[in-house]
């Protein structure tokens, strides 16, 4: 994944967790107007806080975006290190052949297998409004220490940090 410097403090610790968990779970609206979920590889969260990736131009999921508003989640866990993040925007269909050329990877091949110049290649931007995340800095063995103490004690569990930052 690309990443490029970002200016805002906040959104430094986003893209840091982002980058270090790589896929999220995209939701979407469906016609129905039940919340669907898929797994996405970020290809990029530019200098303005944008998530990238490719998709297939025909494929459910773009007709739900293009159908409610662009409404999306884009969520990423990462169990083992007890970071999470919640993006809630709006994305679009970008038709940009430089762009898809700057986030090319040989990884994306399978689902596109002309390559960059595949017909049924484009690229979803998500524009961040709100993002909500949960990072623990400790390790695994104090994260349980610090639950069997909470547990032991009755007090309650020191989870971490935990920001919402409203972009929008």
């Amino acid at each position: 994944m690309d990443t490029q410097q970002q200016n805002n403090e906040h959104l430094k610790k986003v893209r840091e967790l982002i980058d270090d968990i790589k896929i999220g779970m995209m939701t979407t609206v469906g016609s129905d107007g039940k919340l669907l979920s898929r797994p996405m590889a970020t290809m990029q969260v530019d200098e303005a806080g944008h998530l990238w990736f490719f998709t297939k131009k025909h494929s459910p999921k773009t007709e739900q975006i293009d159908n409610h508003q662009q409404l999306v989640n884009v969520s990423y866990a990462s169990v083992s290190d007890a970071s999470y993040v919640s993006v809630a925007g709006h994305a679009e269909e970008v038709d940009d052949q430089a762009k898809i050329d700057e986030l090319w990877s040989p990884i994306a091949k399978p689902w596109f297998p002309e390559g960059k110049e595949d017909p049924n290649l484009t690229l979803l931007k998500v524009e961040m409004d709100t993002v909500e995340y949960w990072d623990s800095t400790s390790s695994r063995m104090v994260r349980l220490v610090e639950m069997a103490r909470a547990i032991l004690t009755g007090d309650t569990y020191k989870e971490g940090e935990n920001e919402k930052v409203v972009l929008h």
